[in-house]
């Protein structure tokens, strides 16, 4: 009998999984699985999860490199929670954290406690360095500061970080037209920045956008247009 035919999920099909480090015992993150992802994460020793917000399996670090290998799976005496302990490969936690869980509420109130940020910069390879930024964009809007560029966006909405994609689009085309590749580098790299300040405020990872990349692969300009169309 398989490991998913003994529990018990929920009317979602879904079922919580805590997930720890192995060297440590530290909890790493709290996500879901449904039947598949379960299975899946048996056979190939990787941890899947189910994305209810993406509505989709997806395999930790499939993007990113932050893969989880599996060292033991254990399920609860209801058979409706499971426990996993993993190596984690770099950072679990989305913002750069090794853990998801670095936050404590106290009569201070919310403060970051009990382990350095990782550096993304340094974990990712060059052509995950979007996912790297993103990140970082995401700790700096959840722990801003006055000194953080970012966070001062976000505080002026939406508006604000809209007009700066606009700015640095122009500035882009003009960077094009004057013929200096570094500028062009430069400028281009200020979009690509500013546009995932965008992604972060509607908590879109780079991975949707690398994804609507893949789906439009291979298929021609008026064929991709035709299906928008549809």
């Amino acid at each position: 009998m398989s490991l998913s035919a003994q529990l018990k999920f929920d009317a979602q099909g879904m079922i919580p999984a805590i997930t720890r480090d192995a060297a440590t015992g530290e909890v790493l993150m709290l996500a879901y699985m449904n039947a598949e992802a379960v299975d899946l994460t048996v056979q190939t020793g990787k941890v899947h999860y189910y994305s209810r917000s993406r509505r989709k399996l997806w395999m930790k670090g499939e993007s990113s490199g932050h893969v989880q290998t599996v060292r033991e799976i254990r399920f609860d005496c209801d058979g409706d929670c499971l426990l996993l302990t993993v190596e984690q490969e770099g950072a679990a936690c989305h913002t750069g954290h090794h853990s998801c869980f670095y936050r404590v509420w106290d009569e201070g109130g919310a403060r970051t406690v009990g382990e350095k940020q990782v550096d993304a910069a340094a974990i990712y390879g060059r052509q995950d360095i979007l996912d790297a930024v993103y990140h970082v964009i995401q700790e700096r809007r959840q722990n801003p500061t006055e000194k953080s560029y970012v966070a001062s966006l976000f505080a002026k909405g939406l508006d604000k970080i809209l007009g700066k994609i606009g700015e640095e689009a122009t500035e882009t085309a003009v960077a094009g037209k004057g013929g200096n590749p570094e500028e062009v580098v430069y400028e281009a790299a200020d979009l690509f920045f500013h546009t995932l300040i965008l992604l972060g405020y509607y908590d879109l990872p780079p991975e949707r956008v690398y994804a609507e990349l893949r789906r439009r692969f291979g298929m021609s300009g008026i064929e991709e247009k035709e299906s928008r169309d549809k």
